[in-house]
């Protein structure tokens, strides 16, 4: 059972970074000095459990608090951007050659990485221009990892127990429990490889994230509700 039927779909994401990225450069035309950042939201989680309805309902809720386009980003997204020169483009026109953040990013990798150098630069360019952007939440991509360096960003992680999540894929993919338990497995176990040999790091390190929802016992509109809220009174003295 493809794991796509979890996910959002991406022509519709799409959409809305080309809306983004329009809005965009009309506001960059009426401004002469350069804005005060917006927020950055990150959203870390554990195979199977609901990090995609608490990224939509989130994205709404953003919208709707700060009168803005905000647009959701994740590794289907980047792929069809890849695909669309025009997209690609225009998303790292704010990002120069020497930017200090990005170098900062690349140089705590793990030197794995350079036998794909050229793929991962493009896919942390493209990461680290729309969290300087603001207003994108990044879903998944090792987010809060990529990110850390950035001031207005904000992180958090979505865990759950093993029969939480075995019960979730089950119903979603209308699969078997044997079945949603072994995916859950070695989806979660891929993952944790990558971060680990990949980026260096370990995501379910809690210092990683502003806050960590229980998915067992928090619904993922109430989650984004949260986040909404804690992200919109700022934290550590950061405003949007």
């Amino acid at each position: 059972m493809p794991e796509n039927l979890l996910i959002p779909s991406v022509d519709l994401r799409i959409g809305s970074l080309e809306e983004y990225n329009r809005r965009q450069r009309e506001k960059a035309a009426l401004r002469n000095k350069k804005p005060k950042p917006r927020p950055c939201i990150t959203i870390s989680r554990e195979f199977g459990c609901e990090g995609y309805p608490v990224a939509e309902r989130l994205r709404e809720l953003m919208m709707q608090k700060t009168g803005d386009e905000w647009v959701m980003i994740d590794k289907a997204v980047l792929e069809e951007v890849a695909r669309h020169h025009n997209i690609s483009e225009e998303i790292l026109q704010t990002l120069g050659e020497n930017n200090r953040i990005l170098n900062e990013v690349l140089a705590t990798f793990s030197p794995r990485w350079k036998s794909d150098q050229e793929c991962f630069m493009l896919l942390s360019r493209h990461i680290v221009a729309l969290a300087e952007q603001g207003n994108v939440i990044i879903v998944e991509l090792g987010g809060a990892i990529i990110t850390r360096h950035i001031e207005h960003s904000y992180d958090f992680r979505i865990y759950g127990s093993a029969e939480f999540k075995t019960a979730t894929l089950a119903s979603r993919l209308n699969i078997e429990t044997d079945g949603a338990e072994k995916l859950m497995h070695k989806q979660q176990k891929l993952r944790d490889h990558f971060t680990r040999d990949f980026l260096s790091q370990d995501d379910h390190d809690p210092a990683l994230y502003d806050l960590l929802f229980n998915n067992d016992r928090i619904t993922p509109g109430a989650m984004a509700h949260t986040i909404a809220d804690f992200v919109c009174a700022g934290y550590g003295g950061r405003r949007i």
